[in-house]
């Protein structure tokens, strides 16, 4: 399935109860996801983590959709690979996102 594809499914079956629920309630929901994600990874049930990667997928297309935004065409920001240094693998230097001021 293509990810566009995947966005289409997504709008079709949940798109009018995310509308009406909001961006900021649909955004809650994607924020349990991602936590409902980390316990998943720190564990030992790969299907459970399957599951949980395919729920947070669902819920930022979701997210996207409210906001027009087709994944699909964003993720070429990362289709030469690191969009800071350009290279594949990403030549960066890394630092750690613990504690480090974003700007």
């Amino acid at each position: 399935m293509q990810i566009h594809e995947f966005q289409k499914v997504i709008e079709d079956t949940y798109l009018e109860k995310d509308r009406t629920r909001g961006v900021a309630g649909t955004f809650v929901w994607f924020v349990e996801e991602v936590g409902e994600l980390a316990r998943a990874i720190k564990g030992t049930d790969h299907d459970n983590l399957r599951e949980e990667f395919a729920d947070c997928m669902a819920w930022l297309s979701t997210l996207a959709s409210l906001h027009g935004v087709q994944l699909e065409e964003v993720v070429g920001k990362y289709a030469s690979g690191c969009p800071r240094c350009r290279h594949i693998p990403c030549d960066c230097v890394e630092e750690s996102a613990v504690g480090t001021d974003p700007t």
